[in-house]
């Protein structure tokens, strides 16, 4: 969901402005390389509508060829491995970077200690000068090691106590000691690939980005990414960034996870995910979500429009959003909330639309009965479902009779103190009722209970009623009754009422 979220807000910014929107598949990390992961993003965000301008052709799939929809191709960083370090050994030859010869043992040993001592290790100008790279070592030792070694990076190469003034859209202006933070990798030999660090700023670059909206994580990595393009002199083309607050847990407290709709009941994935363990995660698609309810619902967790609009369609969104109305605390999630969004949604449908989406729903339930009587069943029922998928657990006593009975009904109005021979006269009183219209049977319904029931007996009504919605349901729920006898049709009316009074003796 949060990665969703933003990449709608990315596409949001750049339709309102007339801008491409660029979808990039940023898989550097080798140790982090989840296969699948790419189709799936991007069968992701077309499920939503979020249509990338360059990046991504008519089937989704990534470009690898320039071309002049898709200029800037590739757009997966793995395939521009030869640029990157071109531009890494440029910031060594200026000063900014420097060979990092540490091995990981090594690191890891030295954090260790640090956390004995209660402190946190940090590599940067306090201590870089007793570490092992090409700013201690003599130009040849490090000539060898670069030619012998297979784990040594490039690292920036931070200034100590600077202030660096940023600015962010939805934040303001910012400010921080660079003395706070550490000599980030850049690019590692041992896979000869960049970091995110270094690929972004490059590609950004390359690729004339204008604009980087992205999460909150990567806010404290926003000094770094400023003093990189000031090293490598792209200050006038540096984009605009803007950090977007987190996606809270329903209770507020805490980043939401897949945990917490796994405990909770409700979906993050906006698509099934099928894990390398083979377990497989709820998904907005498979709980019967529309997409477009999907996006409105995740457009307003963490934005308003400052109206009390609450359903937009995407033109809506685009010609509305804006980032001042972003908000910088963390947006809770609700996933009640979410199910009403789609109610919204599934009310908007036309009939015929509905119907389809009914069938297809419930596979061969449906098969006898016309779109017209299908129609007729979820104007009824419409209203009382979330889902598409709940449609046939609020209308099967439409389509068949009623197996059993529950048996609380049962209980509470079909007991000893019930006159049983009220209810079934009451069914053919109300089979010769003229018209057979809803006003008229609701009208007449009343006087004929008062002139067949004690004086005094004030629950009379609501017990008759009860019992023929008990006889022609099987519970204590539905429609008007009137309007399901009016639908199912008299002789069917009949035969439910006796085959009840029958079954229950």
């Amino acid at each position: 969901m949060g990665g969703v979220r933003t990449a709608l807000y990315n596409y949001l910014y750049a339709k309102q402005r007339g801008g491409d929107f660029i979808i990039r598949i940023e898989d550097t990390d080798s140790q982090r390389f989840v296969p699948g992961a790419e189709r799936y993003i991007i069968d992701s965000l077309r499920w939503c509508g979020i249509i990338a301008d360059e990046g991504v052709d008519a089937e989704g799939d990534i470009v690898s060829v320039a071309s002049e929809k898709n200029p800037h191709a590739p757009y997966r960083q793995s395939e521009r491995k030869p640029i990157y370090r071109k531009y890494a050994e440029q910031l060594i030859d200026a000063g900014y970077a420097y060979y990092a010869f540490d091995t990981p043992e090594g690191l890891t040993k030295m954090r260790e200690e640090a956390e004995a001592k209660g402190e946190t290790f940090i590599y940067n100008w306090q201590n870089r000068g007793s570490l092992v790279n090409s700013l201690t070592l003599p130009a040849d030792e490090a000539a060898r090691r670069l030619e012998s070694e297979k784990h040594w990076t490039i690292r920036f190469k931070c200034p100590e106590n600077r202030v660096v003034k940023m600015h962010d859209l939805i934040r303001g202006d910012i400010e921080i000691n660079s003395s706070e933070v550490d000599d980030k990798v850049l690019w590692k030999a041992a896979d000869e690939l960049p970091t995110y660090h270094l690929a972004n700023i490059v590609d950004d670059h390359l690729m004339e980005i204008t604009q980087v909206i992205r999460g909150e994580e990567w806010l404290p990595s926003l000094p770094l990414h400023y003093m990189l393009y000031e090293a490598f002199g792209w200050q006038e083309t540096q984009p605009e960034f803007a950090h977007l607050s987190l996606l809270l847990k329903p209770n507020g407290k805490g980043k939401l996870s897949k945990r917490d709709g796994d405990q909770l009941g409700f979906p993050v994935f906006p698509l099934k995910w099928v894990a390398e363990d083979g377990s497989v995660t709820r998904s907005y698609k498979d709980d019967g979500y529309y997409p477009e309810a999907f996006v409105n619902m995740l457009a307003l967790l963490g934005w308003n429009p400052g109206t009390e609009q609450e359903i937009f369609t995407m033109d809506e969104l685009i010609s509305q959003f804006s980032l001042d109305r972003v908000i910088k605390s963390g947006a809770r999630f609700n996933p009640e909330k979410a199910k009403w969004f789609n109610e919204q949604y599934l009310r908007k449908q036309s009939t015929l639309s509905l119907v389809r989406q009914f069938r297809e729903a419930t596979g061969t339930h449906l098969s006898g009965f016309t779109d017209e009587y299908v129609g007729k069943v979820c104007e009824l029922v419409r209203e009382r479902v979330h889902f598409v998928n709940e449609l046939w657990d609020q209308s099967s006593f439409f389509f068949e009779a009623p197996a059993s009975y529950d048996s609380t009904a049962v209980a509470k109005f079909w007991n000893d103190s019930t006159d049983k021979s009220v209810v079934p006269a009451l069914a053919e009183y109300i089979c010769t009722i003229l018209p057979f219209e809803k006003e008229e049977i609701e009208a007449r319904i009343p006087e004929w209970v008062a002139s067949h029931s004690a004086p005094d007996d004030k629950k009379a009504l609501g017990r008759v009623m009860n019992t023929l919605r008990l006889f022609i349901v099987g519970a204590s729920n539905g429609p008007s009754i009137v309007d399901i006898i009016l639908l199912i049709g008299k002789e069917e009316f009949l035969k439910r009422v006796n085959d009840a009074v029958s079954r229950l003796a």
